[in-house]
């Protein structure tokens, strides 16, 4: 890769590595310059560049980045677009995170150009959380290191998650005298609400003394169940105490006794039947993440929960809280944005003399292309605004997976439709990209990419599909705006506020002509067809 200053007068094609003002715009870093970006920096007396140009050697940013991501991905993943040479691995379900810690390491250590970082392994996780980032630090990487790391991880997936199956528990408290029933209660409680967050219930319980004989007939009693949880009215101080015995003498074997997490380094994983048997410590009566949930996650997403596997929970295992760094675990993890997409279906068609929508493109109706590019995004949900012949488009999208919202003052202009769609979008969407249902060639990849270039914290609230540097659409827009759009009058759309917010714009490189192609005249109906 060559970098360094160009003459605007030869830098097409190069990639610029700063941001720089030509005039009214702003060309920022990672651009590539176009010859009317380059028209407009001469014209503002710019006449050098910092910039990057890729040679046969080197793949861009955005491609190394995608191929390391899909050489990474193991099950219950989803891969993010990549944008600025970062793609984003996102659980599709929860459960426990997998990672391959050595081919990790590996990877790191194979060319600074390409970086994986991952979620801790063995974390829980939830549906649409990230595990992994995979960035390529400058504007290309070598070729022959990115096929290097694609044979590197081809064996096997590096980063996956193990997806929770539902347990049917089982509940045992011990109890000595002078015990008092509120204390075996709040084990119940404390134990409830684990279970219930990763989708398993208690179905059996029982409370008993504190011996041997007693503890291990009501073990006994719970085969069938997994795992069995048993609440000792004492602590666990040797493989020979009331617990460990019980469970031996019940049939069951003891497979490991104390581990390197604190809190939690009283506990017990025994084996019944099949079933895991664990022997609780006290600690697992606190609402606090300690190492009966290490424990407990394994086992709801089916893994060995053995004596070499919690030998190795010492790495990390230290979870009391450090006075610099309250309470870090309480931080909401780094998800997949949650945007919302509204095409917009309801216009009159004035121009074309018929319901445009439902003319058929490519075997199927003119709307149903945009939608299937929404629904094949990780845009959802999915809202189709209607008005014009409501009941025909409705019908023309028979079978797909959408929320219909109709405008009934769809005449009073575009603008109308538009507040109607953010309306119906839920409370807990961070955004919305707007696609207009008169362009075919839109398709999941480019909302997926504005979606992956959407980074409000990063300025980049506002994110519009572009080809050479005219803006286009589908346009995503974060929630902070919603407010503004819904002060919009007339026959417009928000195209406005970019111009007033023109710091938080990104522009998205579509790659074809997508973004500026849409349907309005019987002439470009034909003239589409054509091609």
């Amino acid at each position: 890769m060559i970098f360094g200053s160009l003459p605007v007068s030869d830098a097409a094609g190069a990639i610029l590595a700063h941001s720089v003002r030509a005039g009214a715009r702003m060309l920022r870093k990672g651009r590539m310059l176009s010859p009317s970006d380059l028209a407009d920096l001469a014209a503002a007396g710019v006449r050098e560049v910092v910039a990057a140009r890729l040679e046969a050697a080197d793949i861009a940013e955005d491609e190394a980045a995608a191929r390391v991501a899909r050489a990474c991905a193991g099950g219950n993943v989803r891969i993010g677009a990549a944008f600025t040479g970062r793609a984003n691995l996102y659980a599709t379900a929860s459960g426990v995170v997998h990672v391959d810690r050595a081919r990790v390491e590996a990877l790191n250590a194979l060319d600074e150009s390409i970086t994986l970082a991952t979620a801790m392994p063995f974390d829980r996780t939830a549906d649409r959380q990230m595990l992994a980032t995979i960035k390529i630090i400058p504007f290309a990487a070598p070729r022959a290191r990115v096929e290097e790391a694609e044979r590197l991880l081809r064996d096997g997936a590096v980063v996956g998650v193990a997806h929770f199956v539902p347990r049917r528990a089982a509940l045992i408290s011990t109890a000595l005298p002078g015990t008092k029933p509120s204390v075996l209660d709040k084990n119940r409680s404390a134990l409830d609400d684990r279970l219930h967050a990763i989708g398993s219930i208690i179905v059996a319980e029982r409370r008993v003394a504190h011996e041997t004989g007693a503890l291990a007939a009501a073990i006994r009693e719970m085969k069938g169940a997994d795992p069995i949880l048993i609440f000792g009215a004492g602590a666990i101080t040797d493989r020979r105490d009331v617990i460990p015995a019980a469970i031996e003498a019940a049939g069951g074997t003891i497979d490991a006794f104390g581990m390197p997490v604190d809190p939690g380094n009283l506990l017990l994983t025994a084996r019944l039947d099949g079933a895991v048997v664990i022997g609780l410590p006290g600690c697992a009566r606190s609402p606090k993440q300690n190492g009966f949930d290490f424990v407990l996650w394994r086992v709801a997403a089916g893994l060995p929960v053995g004596r070499a596997e919690i030998a190795a929970m010492g790495v990390g295992g230290l979870l009391s809280e450090i006075p610099t760094r309250p309470q870090p675990r309480d931080e909401r993890p780094a998800e997949l944005p949650r945007i919302g997409a509204v095409v917009l279906a309801a216009g009159q068609s004035t121009r074309m003399g018929s319901h445009k929508l439902l003319e058929r493109v490519s075997g199927k109706p003119l709307v149903r292309h945009a939608v299937e590019a929404a629904l094949g995004s990780a845009a959802r949900p999915v809202v189709v605004v209607t008005g014009n012949s409501a009941g025909e488009v409705e019908t023309a999208l028979a079978g797909l997976d959408v929320q219909f919202t109709n405008n009934p003052d769809f005449p009073k202009g575009l603008s109308t439709s538009l507040k109607r769609g953010i309306s119906a979008l839920p409370e807990d969407c961070d955004g919305a990209v707007i696609l207009l249902a008169d362009m075919p060639d839109i398709g999941p990849a480019l909302i997926d990419t504005l979606i992956a270039a959407f980074d409000p914290a990063e300025e980049r609230a506002i994110c519009v599909a572009t080809r050479h540097g005219r803006r286009g659409n589908p346009v995503l827009w974060a929630r902070r705006f919603f407010s503004e759009i819904m002060g919009l009058e007339g026959d417009t759309g928000a195209k406005s506020l970019m111009t007033a917010y023109d710091e938080l714009v990104c522009e998205v490189e579509a790659g074809d002509d997508g973004p500026l192609i849409d349907i309005d005249t019987p002439q470009a109906l034909e003239a589409y067809r054509s091609r």
